[in-house]
C-alpha cells in the first residue's frame, strides 16, 4: 500500500483496527458512565455554557486522535528511498589507420575508407555515454590524439579532423603491433574493470617484418594485451590492396586474427559501407555494461507517529483528570 511522497505501509492489515474506535465510542455513548454525577435539571438548560463545559469534549478528541495515530504507527510507515546507482563504464581506445591506402573508395564510390571509418566511430562514441573513450591514430608510428575521456563531444571533434598521412611519405606504412602496444599501455594505467581496443585498418603489418626484428610485431602486442587484460577487436576494412595491374589482392590478416583471438576479442571483415557501421554496432552490443536494477532502502517512519500518538493520549488523559466531573 503506497502513500504520497514515497511512503508506504509495511503492515497495512493494522488499519482495519481503526474501525474499532468508532465502535467503542458508540458503545460508550449508549451504555457507558454518565458524563456528570448528577442531573442538572431543566432549570440549567437555558444558562450560557462556560469555558469548562466547552472543554469537556477536548480530552475525548485528543484520545481519539491518539488512537488513530497509534493505529497508523502499528501499520509501520516507511519511506522508500532509491539508492544511487554506481555504474562503472568501460575504457575503450579507438585505433584508426591513417595510411594512404585508406583513401580508397572501394567500400563506397562517394566516400573513402577513412570517411566511413570516422562516421562509424562517431556513431559508436555517441552511443557510449558512460564509457571513457580515447583515440590513437597510426601509420608507421602511433599518435595519441585524445586520451581516455568522458567528453565525447571533444573526442568527436578530434575524430572529424584526422587526415591521412602523405602518400609515399616517410610515415606511409602500417605498424599495427606498435599501435596496439601503445593503446595497451594507455589502458593499462586505468582501473576500469573492462578495457577494450577497437582497431580499424585496411592493411597488414609491414613495419615489423622478418628483416627488422627491432619493431613490435602483432604477436608481441597480443601477448602484452593478454597479460594486461586488454581485449582487442580488429576490423579489416576494404577489398584489399591493388597490384601493379590495378586488381584487388586480399591482404594477409593471419597476424591480426591471431592477435584478436589471443586477447579474447574478435576479428571482423568489412567489405562495404554498411558492413563498417554494422561491425561497430556489433562490438557495441558485445561490450555492454550490465546496469544494476534500481535498488531502494526503507527508512522507518513509525517512531514520529508513535510519539505523536502517546503525546495525544497522555495530553487527553491529563486534561480529562483536571476537568470537574460536574457542570459549572
Amino acid at each position: 500500500m503506497s502513500l504520497l511522497h514515497g511512503v508506504q505501509l509495511l503492515n497495512p492489515w493494522a488499519l482495519p483496527l481503526l474501525l474499532l474506535i468508532p465502535v467503542a465510542l458508540l458503545r460508550r455513548r449508549r451504555g457507558g458512565e454518565p458524563a456528570v454525577t448528577f442531573g442538572p435539571g431543566l432549570f440549567l438548560a437555558g444558562l450560557p455554557r462556560g469555558l469548562v463545559s466547552r472543554l469537556l469534549l477536548l480530552p475525548r478528541l485528543l484520545i481519539v486522535l491518539g488512537l488513530l495515530s497509534l493505529g497508523v504507527a502499528l501499520a509501520r510507515p516507511v519511506h522508500r528511498s532509491p539508492i544511487p546507482e554506481s555504474t562503472e563504464g568501460i575504457d575503450i581506445m579507438l585505433l584508426m589507420d591513417l595510411s594512404s591506402s585508406m583513401a580508397a573508395k572501394d567500400l563506397d564510390p562517394k566516400r573513402t575508407r577513412l570517411a566511413l571509418a570516422k562516421l562509424a566511430a562517431a556513431q559508436f562514441v555517441a552511443g557510449r555515454p558512460n564509457d571513457r573513450i580515447g583515440l590513437v591514430t597510426f601509420a608507421r608510428y602511433p599518435d595519441l590524439r585524445c586520451p581516455l575521456t568522458l567528453d565525447h563531444e571533444a573526442l568527436s571533434g578530434i575524430l572529424t579532423d584526422v587526415t591521412l598521412v602523405e602518400s609515399e611519405g616517410p610515415e606511409d606504412a602500417t605498424g599495427i603491433g606498435t599501435a596496439v602496444t601503445r593503446a595497451a599501455q594507455i589502458l593499462g594505467a586505468g582501473e576500469a574493470r573492462s578495457r577494450v581496443v577497437i582497431l580499424l585498418t585496411d592493411g597488414e603489418e609491414n613495419v615489423a617484418t622478418a628483416e627488422d626484428q627491432s619493431e613490435i610485431a602483432p604477436l608481441h602486442a597480443g601477448q602484452l594485451c593478454e597479460y594486461s587484460g586488454v581485449k582487442v577487436y580488429i576490423v579489416a576494412a576494404g577489398l584489399g590492396a591493388t597490384d601493379e595491374n590495378g586488381e584487388w589482392v586480399p591482404v594477409d590478416t593471419s597476424q591480426v586474427e591471431d592477435l584478436a583471438g589471443r586477447t579474447g576479442g574478435r576479428f571482423f571483415t568489412a567489405r562495404d559501407a554498411g558492413a563498417v557501421a554494422g561491425v561497430y554496432a556489433e562490438i557495441d552490443q558485445l561490450e555492454r555494461v550490465e546496469f544494476e536494477k534500481p535498488r531502494y532502502e526503507l527508512e522507518e517512519r513509525f517512531l514520529p507517529v508513535l510519539f505523536a500518538a502517546l503525546l495525544l493520549l497522555l495530553l487527553g488523559r491529563i486534561i480529562e483528570s483536571r476537568l470537574p466531573a460536574v457542570l459549572p
